[in-house]
């Protein structure tokens, strides 16, 4: 603490507002911020969120489609201390999840700085503080902070910032072309011919909504994906893969889910869905690539509603022309090319992230680095591995905090008058 004191003596440090926080600082109030919050809560320990839009949840609330569901079974996706209310169906809707966590929030008195993006965040050696700058945005006057605190948790997530793809002639294209960050509905695409590029989750039910809504869209698909149904036997995939991963190796687990996979959904590859040459969870812990849970779009797939085509070449006008020579018309394009981490680009630290934005160390080993620092919402495993990440780090923090506020530890009284105190 007496280099807290030290630390503000130095004039630079009060070029800005200078808030001193009495506990870590985390930057997010998304799903991962925001369970990290309550558990710290739980265990009596203050703390700051900073969010840089004005609400939790802001991918949920603002960069989804509206037909979305969770993929997962509610029991996967609650966050720690909170389940979800009993009256929930299985898979709860974008409306309900976000009602939820809006709920959660309430529940633990969590009230996070929204308008605070995050400029840059580094460890001062001198002091053993972490400085996180950020610009503050009212309407449109900017203020500047510094916020200063012993523990930095980083809980911006996988999914910070739309992935754009670098494609010939697709800043020339007349038509209508947005990510699907950007996309709500498919009424907007009725009677149009909508190109989907990318076949993951998000690109095979966004495909299923504009057929719903009259649209005739084709996919891009331009390399192996793994098609799982979402249940089998009335039983959740997933949950059928946890309970056999608790008494069967990985590889075995794998096979089982290709077996029932052929058995429901039959011979992906004649419809232009090759399958990777690994195993559905081993290539999603080797490349962090989820399986793709079909919820009705490969029956349009193979009735032709939908249609599946290779990589692009160029686009060129009104039309697209393909790797395999073809040439197709198109009215719109949806981007739906994923998101990812914008770490980088605030965190000034190179022991504990690497350059694409996410730990070093795997999961279960990603959450706690160097000199106060943690990662919440990386481990490319969902709801859950936030939830896991949230319970580790409070535990750790709170020992922490808990030997730093001692009553006989002993504390110097003299503090810049420029120092806003936060607890």
């Amino acid at each position: 603490m007496e280099n807290f004191f030290r630390l503000v003596d130095c004039e630079e440090t009060f070029s800005k507002r200078c808030v001193w926080v009495n506990g870590p600082v985390i930057v997010g109030a998304g799903p991962s911020g925001l369970a990290t919050a309550a558990c710290l809560k739980q265990k009596g320990v203050p703390f700051m969120v900073l969010e840089r839009a004005e609400c939790i949840a802001s991918l949920w609330q603002k960069r989804t489609y509206d037909r979305l569901k969770l993929h997962l079974p509610k029991q996967f996706c609650q966050l720690p201390n909170l389940p979800f209310p009993p009256h929930f169906p299985q898979y709860p809707s974008k409306k309900q999840f976000i009602d939820y966590l809006e709920s959660y929030a309430r529940h633990f008195d969590i009230n996070p700085r929204f308008n605070q993006c995050v400029q840059s965040a580094r460890y001062d050696e001198t002091s053993g503080f972490w400085r996180v700058k950020t610009v503050a945005t009212c309407g449109s006057v900017k203020n500047e902070f510094e916020y200063i605190s012993r523990w930095l948790v980083v809980a911006t997530g996988e999914n910070a910032e739309c992935v754009m793809p670098e494609i010939e002639g697709l800043k020339e294209f007349k038509g209508d072309v947005i990510h699907a960050c950007e996309y709500k509905c498919g009424e907007r695409f009725k009677g149009k011919k909508v190109l989907v590029v990318g076949c993951g989750n998000s690109g095979m039910e966004l495909s299923l909504d504009l057929f719903n809504h009259s649209a005739s869209p084709s996919i891009v698909v331009r390399s192996s994906v793994h098609v799982l149904p979402r249940e089998v036997f009335g039983k959740s995939t997933f949950e059928l893969a946890t309970l056999m991963l608790q008494w069967l190796p990985l590889w075995v687990v794998d096979r089982v889910l290709l077996v029932l996979a052929w058995l429901v959904l039959g011979n992906t590859e004649k419809f232009g869905l090759k399958r990777p040459l690994e195993g559905p969870l081993s290539w999603k812990n080797r490349k962090g690539k989820t399986p793709v849970l079909d919820i009705g779009t490969l029956e349009k797939i193979k009735s032709g509603d939908i249609k599946v085509v290779p990589a692009i070449k160029r686009f060129d006008n009104g039309c697209v022309e393909l790797v395999n020579g073809e040439k197709q018309d198109v009215d719109a394009v949806v981007l739906a090319t994923g998101y990812r981490s914008n770490v980088p680009s605030w965190l000034q630290e190179g022991e504990f992230f690497s350059e694409n934005g996410f730990p070093k160390c795997s999961f279960p080993n990603g959450w706690k680095g160097n000199f106060g620092v943690y990662a919440v919402g990386f481990t490319r495993r969902g709801l859950s591995g936030a939830s896991f990440d949230a319970m580790k780090i409070s535990q750790d923090i709170a020992q922490l905090w808990k030997q730093d506020t001692k009553p006989n530890k002993h504390r110097t009284t003299a503090c810049h008058r420029r120092c806003i105190s936060q607890f």
